[in-house]
């Protein structure tokens, strides 16, 4: 559960979603575990905007503070998960409007997250002491994740933290483990509702975002994780008052996450990823770091 900060990228403003990278986001955890997570991640580079929008040399930097919440679940013997992500986000940059050079400088709560998973496959529900003795080999997990539009949003502006809109992520992924080393792959796709307010009054529809993860994993006996993370995602294409925008997604991110058990309760993580293909934009780089203290369900 120490991952879950980093799906806070997925939870900040930006052109797609899709793009967070999350290991171990289908391992299990013992029932009635509680954990709060708070984080910092910042990002800066390039950013794509809807070719009718006459902007251009677009480069943006955000500071995004995370907190989240989760629970682990018993679901008729079945591991499971509740989240809730909250995200602030302090957006800054410059761009040419029409051929002219701007600034635009603004901060405010990014669009909230909240996600359900269950392990449909090989990760039983189970108790603090009974998972200390339980050893993984292959689970099979799905889950829906929900963004609601929350986040500040000024339709008199190109560049916001928010999207005013609704976003749905359903997802499967599994999770293999030999010996220290695990192999994970998940499969998502992300579906919008239109901005009816877009830019101007009007409306910005866009198509599905598909998907896909791969992390290797390797755990070390003292608790610490290191993982080497990749993602591809593709689609997205807007359409604005019905006029279809050529900005197909096709892009790719590499990251690294490393893990750090501090005591019992409490553990720390650092993150990093970047854009090494991307059709339209979003080659951006982030970094971030995550504090996590968990309680209840025995500990």
């Amino acid at each position: 559960m120490a991952a879950l900060a980093a799906c806070a990228l997925a939870a900040i403003a930006t052109p797609a979603r899709g793009q967070g990278i999350e290991p171990r986001a289908y391992s299990n955890a013992p029932v009635g575990v509680n954990f709060l997570i708070m984080g910092y991640a910042y990002t800066r580079g390039g950013l794509a905007f809807d070719p009718s929008l006459p902007i251009t040399n677009a480069n943006l930097a955000t500071s995004n503070a995370v907190v989240a919440y989760a629970t682990a679940l018993d679901l008729w013997g079945k591991s499971a998960k509740f989240d809730a992500i909250v995200p602030y986000t302090w957006l800054s940059g410059t761009a040419d409007v029409g051929g002219q050079p701007a600034q635009r400088t603004v901060d405010g709560f990014a669009n909230a997250a909240f996600r359900f998973s269950v392990n449909l496959y090989g990760a039983p529900a189970l108790t603090l002491q009974e998972l200390s003795r339980w050893e993984q080999d292959l689970i099979v997990g799905a889950s829906l994740q929900v963004f609601v539009p929350w986040g500040q949003y000024d339709p008199g502006r190109i560049v916001n933290i928010g999207t005013n809109r609704w976003a749905f992520k359903p997802e499967v992924g599994i999770s293999k483990a030999v010996g220290p080393w695990t192999l994970e792959m998940q499969a998502a796709a992300t579906i919008y509702t239109d901005n009816d307010d877009f830019y101007g009054g009007r409306t910005r529809s866009q198509d599905p975002l598909y998907a896909l993860q791969g992390h290797l994993i390797y755990g070390f006996a003292s608790g610490i994780w290191v993982s080497g993370d990749v993602t591809w995602f593709a689609g997205g294409r807007t359409t604005i008052d019905g006029v279809l925008n050529n900005d197909l997604l096709q892009n790719w991110r590499v990251g690294a996450t490393l893990a750090l058990p501090l005591d019992r309760l409490n553990s720390v993580k650092f993150y990093a990823s970047s854009g090494v293909a991307a059709r339209t934009g979003n080659d951006y780089d982030a970094i971030g770091v995550a504090w996590q203290h968990r309680w209840g369900g025995g500990l």
